[in-house]
């Protein structure tokens, strides 16, 4: 008797650690695509994780959601193709929403404001003050973002730049500026910002917006509309909460989030 209890104690444990296999198993998983040198949005720290101000936001959402995200380092340029495959679900890097974008990604709410300002190495000796003072001068940015949208969509600032270069990432866009390659910088407000407070010695915001000032979001597959309404309602929750508003405080002394309800 003492055998045939030890026996069906060992089949019903393994019966329910299979159940428990299976229900981890099915846990929701869902991949998040974004720029790893877009600080401080996303980006590595010094032990190579992946850390950042939507990062954070992101992370919190998926506890309250009882899911899994992984962050998955993208071409910011290849974006596009990346979620219309499901290579990965979710932009969340700092996403302007612009009408091009929204014929591909479905967007929540706007969390966020953004303007593309110009950025030079400390000193500004071009004397770059204006949009007016970009003539002749050649300007670098990050292929696939917003400032290559801005100014191919503007073909007399183009053509009065000397030259028009763009760079894989944000990192070789800096290095290209630091070399002399390119004398100027066009680029997100929040990234620049970021950049002239970490080096103060090697390079300096110009106060000039090029272009119009756009808002941010998260980007989803068009048909994804479910899992963007249930990120949407953890999202508001955070907003009311105030945690939302806790997470911009780390990162950027103050609430950045200009939440449209």
């Amino acid at each position: 008797m003492k055998k045939l209890f030890a026996v069906l104690l060992l089949v019903t444990t393994a019966i329910f650690a299979g159940c428990g296999s299976s229900q981890n198993a099915s846990s929701e998983v869902f991949t998040i695509g974004l720029d790893d040198e877009y600080a401080p949005l996303g980006f590595r720290d010094e032990n190579g994780r992946i850390v950042g101000f939507d990062v954070d936001l992101a992370k919190e959402v998926a506890r309250r959601m009882s899911v899994k995200f992984e962050f998955k380092p993208i071409d910011w340029n290849d974006k596009e193709r990346l979620l219309t495959s499901g290579e990965i679900d979710i932009i969340w890097n700092g996403f302007d929403i612009t009408p091009a974008r929204e014929n591909y990604a479905l967007f929540s709410k706007p969390y966020m404001e953004n303007r593309q300002i110009v950025l030079v190495k400390k000193g500004n000796e071009h004397l770059i003050r204006s949009e007016g003072d970009l003539v002749g001068k050649r300007v670098g940015t990050q292929a696939g973002s917003t400032s290559v949208c801005i100014v191919e969509g503007n073909p007399r600032l183009k053509d009065e730049f000397a030259e028009f270069k763009t760079y894989p990432n944000y990192g070789k866009a800096l290095q290209a500026l630091t070399d002399g390659e390119v004398d100027a910088l066009i680029a997100d407000e929040l990234l620049s910002r970021y950049t002239v407070a970490k080096n103060p010695d090697k390079f300096e915001v110009v106060e000039v917006s090029i272009g119009s000032a756009c808002e941010i979001g998260i980007g989803f597959r068009k048909d994804d509309v479910e899992l963007r309404d249930r990120v949407q309602k953890a999202f508001d929750d955070m907003v009311k909460d105030g945690t939302a508003k806790r997470i911009s405080e780390k990162w950027f002394g103050a609430n950045v989030i200009k939440f449209r309800k």
